[in-house]
């Protein structure tokens, strides 16, 4: 589960993580009143408006803007909230900004030049530790980082048997070249931030940019954060902060009907029970030259309500040409499953306008074949991957 910006600080600071103040807010009215109550706490005359959406690379798509005094605050909220903001990270169409953050200005002058980092903590998935992984090119985008200048990037694994060590708290704050108050500060933070993301069963904190202010403070600039939403069960604060506005509404639907869905932005619709088998199905369809539309898996029950329920969320994507079903009959009896398409088809009548081919495999396989093919409909039964690939390629030629 994705989290605002205003809300991973929040969780953040709940864990002293030391953050950039701020106040959100849905208007005008409130967006002014905020700005008021940040200079009155903090005595800053400079506030920061930023578009609170799921995505980053806000300030590339004018979602960021510094206001010097309270008519600009009046003026930039007016002209952020509502828009409709485009980011590299966005659909194409872009997001509709709902709220701001009302920030304080962080880069003020002093005795030194403000520096930005980065700093993430996530897993590493080829070695299934935690991994903090931060750069001195605070700021920029970790990808182009990476691909220029990846001596820059710098990674911190946990042992899970240990835990995070201070010493390793401490080759963050040396390796991001920082000395005495800094020093220290980094330490403080690194060590809070990594306390954070296993309390709160997150899956990512990214903080860019880290901010070493001009006094040798170290905040939290910006915070991308997204929890374990199958850890959600035991932080029923945060499970409250979801916004389905922010979500795609195909995948909202799926979730209330307990189906696993997953937008993409391919050709083929997929439909299937299992995720390892979901994983080959994808391969599949690229293999036969398509692109998947999306990742479902219907789990162990495929009746006719739910196969239906299925296929009307799958052709909500204006671009699927064909659908591909593939079903391991082993808690469920494949002529079951194959029953309930046939029902599913002909109870949505027109709505179906691509071809589908499916491909039962295992218990009663062989009935369920017959029962496609005896269907009259526009069904066409596989039993073999590559019979599968071969009928989702014809499918495809004929829809181009």
């Amino acid at each position: 589960m994705n989290l605002h910006e205003y809300q991973g600080k929040k969780i953040l600071a709940s864990f002293g993580v030391a953050v950039q103040n701020g106040i959100v807010a849905n208007n005008i009215d409130e967006a002014v009143s905020a700005a008021e109550k940040l200079t009155a706490d903090t005595g800053t005359s400079w506030h920061v408006i930023k578009a609170q959406i799921h995505a980053g690379g806000r300030g590339k798509g004018g979602g960021v803007k510094l206001a010097k005094s309270l008519d600009e605050v009046k003026s930039i909220s007016g002209q952020i909230i509502g828009m409709q903001l485009i980011t590299p990270q966005t659909p194409p169409e872009g997001k509709k900004v709902n709220k701001v953050l009302i920030a304080e200005d962080v880069y003020y002058p002093g005795d030194s030049e403000p520096k930005e980092f980065y700093v993430s903590v996530l897993l590493n998935r080829s070695t299934g530790n935690n991994m903090i992984m931060y750069s001195t090119e605070g700021g920029m985008d970790i990808e182009a980082v990476a691909e220029k200048t990846p001596e820059l990037i710098f990674t911190e694994e946990i042992d899970p048997a240990h835990g995070f060590q201070s010493f390793q708290a401490r080759n963050v704050a040396f390796n991001l070249g920082l000395s005495g108050v800094a020093f220290k500060g980094m330490v403080k933070f690194i060590t809070a931030l990594y306390d954070a993301y296993v309390g709160a069963d997150a899956s990512l904190f990214e903080i860019n940019p880290v901010l070493k202010t001009s006094d040798e403070k170290i905040i939290a600039v910006d915070a991308k954060v997204t929890l374990d939403d199958n850890a959600l069960f035991r932080h029923k604060e945060y499970a409250e902060l979801r916004d389905l506005s922010e979500e795609n509404p195909t995948e909202v639907e799926a979730r209330e009907v307990g189906l696993n869905y997953v937008a993409l932005d391919g050709n083929v619709g997929c439909m299937v029970n299992g995720a390892g088998l979901a994983m080959a199905t994808m391969d599949l369809i690229k293999q036969s030259g398509g692109s998947p539309a999306n990742f479902l898996d219907v789990g162990g029950t495929a009746d006719a309500a739910r196969v239906e329920t299925a296929f009307r969320l799958i052709l909500k994507d204006p671009n699927v040409a064909a659908i591909l079903v593939n079903i391991f009959g082993g808690i469920v009896r494949c002529d079951r499953v194959a029953q309930g398409i046939v029902d599913a088809y002909k109870n949505m009548g027109d709505a179906i306008k691509v071809p589908i081919i499916v491909r039962l495999q295992g218990t009663n396989a062989d009935i369920a074949k017959k029962l496609i093919d005896d269907s009259g409909l526009n069904v066409l039964s596989a039993i073999a991957f590559e019979e599968a690939a071969q009928k989702v390629q014809e499918a495809l030629l004929l829809s181009s």
